[in-house]
């Protein structure tokens, strides 16, 4: 592997600060002590800093030479509402929340990007990066999302953007990504139909909601294979069934819920439509009327071809050809930085954790795996992820000294 030699040697100071951000976990929107430290070590390593984008998010800016050109690096910061079942030195000291998904591993290794660039000669690169570390990735909060509505890329310009997240991909170090879509888009739907309730005993008298959303249920699970060609990947899940509270109650109101993943804006669109055509028909049918909310946390992270081979041909400079994979098929997950991928040309790609033989004594009893309670980040891939940083910052912004 072609590690930048500094991390070797500031191995150490850096699982400290991973680890340190993993024993003091903060929810979306609430990570002040993490952005406070952010903030804290780019400005001591000379790196401008502007704080409170989306809240607690932050962007260092760090300028060499005279070029226009421009990059982004983005880092997530945000924990999950878990308890922990670690026992080690550093698990959450927070009740109820935990870094479960590595994005304490993710700001770590973009702040050790920072601070190798912030060291080196001005000659080191020819441009501007922008260090976006972002919060309220999970729980559909879409932090991302704010931080672009709140001007993220007109104050920081950006001719691409490039994130990155620890996976379970096989060996450690090990990058993945493909040239389009990567991971689903995330979203949400809850149809509340409205009947008229009555005693059981006596169904006559009223208008029964609840036998039109069994209904509603088992129709709802077609929509993908007649809307959906199949040659495509999506999927619509029904997780919530809601009835009366008693067993001798006919209510009002129930409701069904679930979630719908696709790769592309289009079969979202195709899905919603005939969703709120399927409840509104079959709702009618029983004699009820329905009320369809439908959120779209998220929309697929797809990747520019242009940027994901340019990024591909970094990894393989940073761990050879054999540890990259570059056409990996896209996974259900979804993830915010689609936002970012939206509104700029850029790639997302995935950084193999390991299979769990890192995990030190007083490992919870879980497998080691993204958003379990027996997680953890593994701190040989820090600089690893640092690493492929740098040199996309050096290959995308060449210095012409």
């Amino acid at each position: 592997m072609n590690i930048v030699d500094a991390f070797a040697s500031n191995a150490a100071r850096f699982v400290d600060i991973r680890r340190d951000i993993h024993a003091h976990p903060e929810l979306g929107f609430e990570e002040h002590r993490t952005s406070e430290k952010v903030a804290n070590l780019l400005t001591d390593w000379g790196i401008e800093v502007h704080r409170g984008i989306a809240g607690t998010g932050l962007v260092g800016v760090l300028r060499k030479g005279t070029g226009s050109r421009t990059i982004g690096l983005r880092a997530d910061m945000d924990a999950l509402p878990l308890h922990e079942a670690n026992d080690f030195a550093h698990k959450s000291t927070n009740p109820g929340r935990m870094h479960a998904c590595g994005h304490d591993g993710h700001t770590t290794m973009l702040l050790a990007a920072a601070w190798h660039l912030s060291q080196q000669g001005p000659h080191d690169f020819d441009g501007t990066v922008h260090f976006i570390f972002q919060p309220a990735e999970e729980m559909g909060k879409a932090g991302a999302k704010k931080m672009i509505d709140e001007g993220l890329f007109e104050r920081f310009p950006c001719d691409a953007v490039f994130g990155l997240h620890n996976f379970p991909v096989g060996d450690v170090g090990r990058f993945a990504l493909n040239e389009g879509a990567l991971m689903a888009s995330s979203n949400t739907y809850k149809i509340t139909v409205r009947g008229r309730g009555t005693h059981a005993s006596m169904p006559h008298t009223g208008i029964d909601p609840v036998a039109a959303v069994v209904t509603l249920a088992q129709q709802l699970q077609t929509i993908v294979a007649r809307t959906i060609p199949s040659t495509e990947r999506a999927l619509l899940a029904v997780t919530q069934l809601q009835g009366s509270d008693a067993p001798n109650v006919i209510p009002d109101v129930a409701t069904v819920g679930g979630t719908i993943r696709t790769f592309s804006i289009e079969a979202i669109d195709k899905i919603e439509a005939r969703l709120r055509e399927v409840a509104a028909g079959v709702s009618a049918a029983h004699g009820c009327t329905a009320e369809v909310y439908f959120n779209r946390s998220s929309p697929p992270t797809v990747n520019h071809p242009a940027e994901a081979r340019f990024a591909a041909g970094v990894m393989r400079e940073v761990v050879g050809d054999d540890m990259v994979t570059d056409n990996f098929p896209a996974v259900m997950g979804a993830e915010d930085f689609a936002h970012m991928l939206l509104a700029r040309p850029g790639c997302y790609a995935f950084l193999g954790n390991g299979d769990g033989d890192h995990r030190l004594d007083g490992h919870g009893p879980g497998p080691c795996i993204i958003h379990n309670t027996s997680f953890d980040f593994n701190d040989e891939i820090i600089p690893i992820g640092a690493s492929y940083f740098v040199k996309l910052v050096q290959r995308w912004l060449p210095s012409g000294t």
